[in-house]
């Protein structure tokens, strides 16, 4: 049996959605045309961009020209917000969250571990921004 650690589907899309606005940065984009360039179920789509909206990362505008655009700058969004927004704090452990969520924290030889891991998590995916990233493409 093989454990992998791994960020969900919709943070998935979430990223994937934000790296298309990344690549029309300036530009209103409707959430059909990222649906489509990006292979997201519109539905799953809808949801996705009212959490980033929600938090400040994208921006939506109603109307026959609406659609939606970043909110800041590419160097300001990172994999970190992104990741966050859509499924909260980034842990191989919930205990690395909370500690009071595990009743052996305290005593627990592995918890300094996922403490650090979290950590080390955050500082790395923070460390990458969609300025960097839409470079890439």
């Amino acid at each position: 049996m093989s454990c992998i650690m791994q960020i969900t589907r919709q943070a998935d899309y979430a990223i994937r959605c934000v790296l298309y606005l990344a690549e029309n940065e300036g530009k209103i984009t409707m959430a059909k045309e990222i649906a489509r360039a990006k292979r997201i179920p519109r539905d799953f789509l809808s949801k996705i961009l009212q959490k980033l909206t929600r938090v400040g990362l994208v921006r939506s505008y109603r109307g026959i020209k609406g659609g939606f655009q970043l909110a800041r700058r590419l160097e300001e969004i990172n994999l970190l917000d992104v990741i966050q927004a859509i499924d909260g704090p980034v842990a191989f452990n919930r205990c690395a969250i909370n500690k009071r969520l595990c009743t052996l924290s305290n005593s627990c030889s592995v918890h300094p571990v996922w403490v650090e891991m979290r950590k080390e998590m955050e500082g790395r995916l923070s460390r990458i921004n969609f300025k960097m990233l839409s470079n890439r493409i």
